[in-house]
């Protein structure tokens, strides 16, 4: 069975209730992840610090889960290798070939699922 407690990082975080993006950062906080949502443009999702890039998060990350487009992630690929995260949920919509190329070149696991899904089915 998957860890149930992970340090998940929120690429593309948002306060719209109606996004996935926050649909799955209120799940992952309401299973007892550490959510750390990322989004350049938001200060604060439900009482939790929204930080603006990936060079912010210090410590572990076990997830990265996207919720950006590839137009957006490609500006990103260098970011995502330092942070060095577990592995990378690329959500319907977040597909980025290139990136996966250079996740794969780093030893880094990825997979193309939505994070929804995998935390309603406990494959998360």
């Amino acid at each position: 069975m998957p860890d149930m407690h992970q340090r998940v990082a929120v690429l593309g975080a948002s306060a719209r209730r109606d996004s996935y993006a926050n649909m799955a950062l209120r799940r992952l906080h309401d299973g007892g992840h550490e959510v750390v949502p990322i989004n350049p443009n938001v200060d604060s999702i439900d009482g939790l610090e929204v930080l603006d890039s990936l060079d912010e998060v210090s410590g572990r990350v076990d997830t990265l889960t996207m919720y950006v487009s590839a137009s957006i992630s490609a500006f990103l690929i260098d970011e995502i290798v330092r942070l060095k995260p577990g592995r990378v949920i690329f959500n319907p919509g977040s597909e980025n070939a290139e990136l996966g190329a250079a996740l794969q070149r780093e030893g880094i696991a990825f997979e193309h699922a939505c994070t929804l899904v995998l935390l309603r089915s406990g494959q998360f």
